[in-house]
């Protein structure tokens, strides 16, 4: 039985019949007891359209995903992502609506879901340094949060990152302690906010320990094994080829130790890898002892807790926006060791 004949059969309008089964006050207990009573009989549950008719909600969050000849979000990460985000969707009794959509047709599609009422906010992927998105979505008044945030903007939104600074300060260090002297970074796109604080907390640990930050051995690019695989592999043809690489993902990471190997080298005594790992279901770094070190942080984790702050921001509209800043662990494997020596 639907939302229409249940109210047909109570002689009630199918918004009083949502109303009741929501717990609007303005029912009262004898029709909202009626239309319980007939709902169990008749094994009916609300659906989410039928929900939304009495809230005036459209009980659902968009995620609008870009797609572009440089930045290709449709990866591990997103769906681990989205994976933990749904979990926090379904247990607040909302749907979440995919738009994969060119650059340049994003700002239409926030437009057009606003306008249709079709989601009650969206969630921000990949900031970009002073991200025009953000400036938008205010503008139009529709809820969002941000996977990340934007450098560069001095409105206040809710936004929810890893200190990818720390983070890469850290990875750095760790290396230098180890007597590394010779670094390579191999980074996301750096006009995405994530990357440019990663290469910033690179060298900035260099610039503490008065080693030199030389382009020749930074690459930013896709994150692939291929490009991890191509950087690595250049950097360590060079007559100065670097004894440790930072890798901005496990995937890179996985390419990169392909070009120590090729080349008869091993990882951790002869060439050392430190990578960030966003804790992957499906690609994970080991088991008891991690395969590579990394500075984790799970991004599973992290959609759960976006996901509840713009579904907090939804119930609450008045409250301040959320901004939480997640710090990544760093977690020793076998891929790291003290730096050869020079003979």
């Amino acid at each position: 039985m639907n939302l229409k004949e249940l109210s047909k059969n109570l002689g009630l309008s199918q918004t009083t019949v949502s109303r009741a089964l929501n717990g609007y006050p303005e029912v009262s207990d004898a029709t909202r007891l009626r239309v319980q009573e007939a709902a169990k009989a008749h094994n009916y549950s609300p659906s989410n359209r039928a929900k939304g008719l009495a809230t005036g909600r459209a009980l659902a969050i968009g995620h609008v995903i870009p797609v572009s000849n440089r930045h290709e979000m449709v990866n591990p990460i997103f769906g681990d992502f989205i994976a933990g985000a749904g979990e926090t969707y379904s247990r607040r009794g909302y749907e979440m609506v995919l738009s994969v959509v060119d650059d340049e047709n994003e700002h239409k599609v926030y437009e057009s879901l606003s306008s249709r009422r079709a989601v009650d906010g969206v969630v921000v992927h990949g900031p970009r340094m002073g991200d025009s998105r953000i400036a938008h979505l205010q503008k139009i008044g529709l809820p969002f949060a941000v996977h990340g945030r934007a450098s560069g903007l001095d409105s206040t939104y809710t936004w929810l990152d890893v200190n990818n600074r720390r983070a890469f300060e850290r990875a750095t260090n760790f290396l230098i302690d180890l007597g590394h002297r010779r670094i390579a970074i191999i980074n996301g796109l750096e006009v995405m906010d994530f990357a440019y604080r990663r290469r910033e907390g690179y060298k900035s640990a260099l610039g503490a320990n008065d080693l030199p930050i030389d382009p020749k051995i930074m690459r930013s690019g896709e994150m692939t094994e291929v490009f991890g695989y191509e950087s690595a592999r250049d950097m360590l043809d060079d007559d100065d080829a670097p004894t440790a690489f930072v890798c901005s993902s496990l995937v890179c990471a996985l390419g990169a130790r392909r070009a120590i190997e090729e080349r008869g080298l091993v990882m951790g005594k002869d060439v050392s890898i430190v990578t960030h790992d966003d804790a992957l279901s499906y690609l994970q770094n080991g088991r008891d002892v991690p395969i590579f070190t990394a500075t984790r942080s799970s991004v599973r984790e992290a959609g759960r807790r976006l996901a509840q702050m713009l579904l907090d921001q939804i119930a609450n509209p008045q409250s301040p926006p959320q901004q939480e800043l997640l710090e990544a662990e760093l977690m020793v494997g076998s891929s790291t060791g003290p730096a050869p020596r020079k003979d």
